[in-house]
């Protein structure tokens, strides 16, 4: 037993030593500005950034993150990093998001660029390996996206995760594991998983219907047909509608001036509707005809679809109707515990902000209270006022 302890924990201490951080920013000061590049990309509007903890917070100095400052604007900012290639290995890229504002319309998602990403001219069409992260636009789009860039074309997941949609941090993970499957975490649950080549069409499918296949002339796929012993009643055949035996032509109503009289129609009480004889079991039904398949030829299966050749920098490039969010805490790991360690601090966060959050809106909802009866004293003088005034005689008058 001792052997075996010892050698599971060798193995965790390899496993640890293994482990690399290959991109983290935390924002604990403002050396952001010099170390993060804006785009300079012609013909946007670009809106800036600032170092704040926001409006409400667990603690003022480490929940400082990088917030937008403008509404209506579209925002890149990216830094590189040492480049690094995931292959053989988990590839985990993380982030906060706080839509403060209660954000109506705009992205909070960040992109994982190649060292071939042009700083100063990043932009919405700038090639990247990675999309990831909630958008919200309105009340029918609240998702998160997951977006991988392969040979040369962007690929969305097929599959819809909401996102969160309060005014709290939350914690965004994706996993990217070297058996080609994957996972995304919200606050360190699992909301979604599966398999790339499935959730994704990063390949042609494995197989296709088969293009000399075709359904026999003599194949009978109706279930039911019309009983032909069936026969239409005589008194079937009715008119939708009829003259209103009730009405009568108005008095006043001349033929000559008015033209000849038509009593208006009304629904025919004894209108049954087209006929049709009714449904039977077919005795000649094969059932639905299904199309062979055969193995698609242009299919080649891909056992690196997880793996990103070179992974080199990080960017902000979304836009925003009302600006707001801040995002903190990014990381760019292969190191799963770490990863979940930083959720763990990510949900005390959390608990500070509404904590902060309930108090203040307490306060506020107690300034309220503490104007109101100013309001209700002033209407209560002024009703005195007019019960005090004296009743008008009319002989005082004359």
């Amino acid at each position: 037993m001792k052997l075996l302890a010892f050698t599971l924990v060798s193995l965790l201490s390899i496993y640890s030593i293994n482990c690399e951080v290959f991109f983290e920013e935390k924002f604990p000061d403002d050396s952001w500005e010099s170390e993060w590049v804006y785009s300079e990309h012609p013909g946007k509007e670009f809106g800036k950034f600032k170092l704040t903890a926001g409006k409400f917070y667990n603690d003022a100095e480490a929940d400082k993150g990088l917030q937008t400052s403008e509404d209506a604007r579209f925002y890149a900012l990216s830094k590189k990093f040492k480049p690094f290639s995931n292959e053989g290995k988990n590839l985990i890229v993380q982030f906060t998001v706080k839509h403060e504002q209660d954000i109506d319309c705009g992205g909070g998602y960040l992109k994982v660029f190649d060292c071939k990403l042009d700083q100063k001219d990043m932009h919405g069409e700038t090639p990247y390996e990675i999309m990831f992260g909630p958008d919200i636009c309105g009340p029918g789009t609240k998702k998160v996206h997951v977006i991988f860039s392969y040979k040369g074309k962007n690929h969305l997941i097929k599959k819809d995760i909401r996102c969160k949609d309060d005014v709290y941090t939350h914690l965004y993970t994706l996993v990217v594991k070297p058996d080609n499957t994957y996972e995304v975490l919200i606050d360190n649950e699992k909301v979604e998983s599966g398999e790339l080549e499935a959730d994704w069409d990063f390949l042609p499918p494995k197989k296709i219907k088969d293009p000399e296949a075709k359904k026999p002339s003599d194949w009978d796929d109706r279930a039911t047909i019309p009983d032909p012993t069936d026969e239409k009643p005589a008194d079937w055949d009715k008119p939708e509608h009829i003259p209103d035996p009730d009405a009568a032509k108005p008095d006043d109503w001349d033929d000559e001036m008015d033209g000849e009289w038509e009593p208006p129609m009304i629904d025919n009480p004894d209108y049954k509707g087209p006929w049709a004889p009714k449904q039977i079991d077919n005795p000649a039904y094969k059932g639905p005809w299904v199309h062979p398949e055969i193995d698609n030829p242009e299919y080649t299966p891909d056992a690196s679809l997880y793996k990103r050749q070179e992974v080199c920098a990080v960017g902000l490039d979304l836009w925003q109707v009302k600006s707001g969010t801040i995002f903190d805490n990014f990381l760019i790991t292969d190191d799963l515990e770490a990863a979940k360690a930083v959720g763990e601090e990510v949900k005390k966060t959390i608990e500070g902000e509404k904590k902060m959050k309930s108090q203040q809106d307490e306060a506020e909802r107690e300034k309220e209270k503490s104007e109101k009866p100013d309001e209700e004293e002033d209407d209560e003088d002024l009703d005195d006022v007019e019960g005090d005034a004296a009743p008008v005689d009319e002989h005082d008058e004359l």
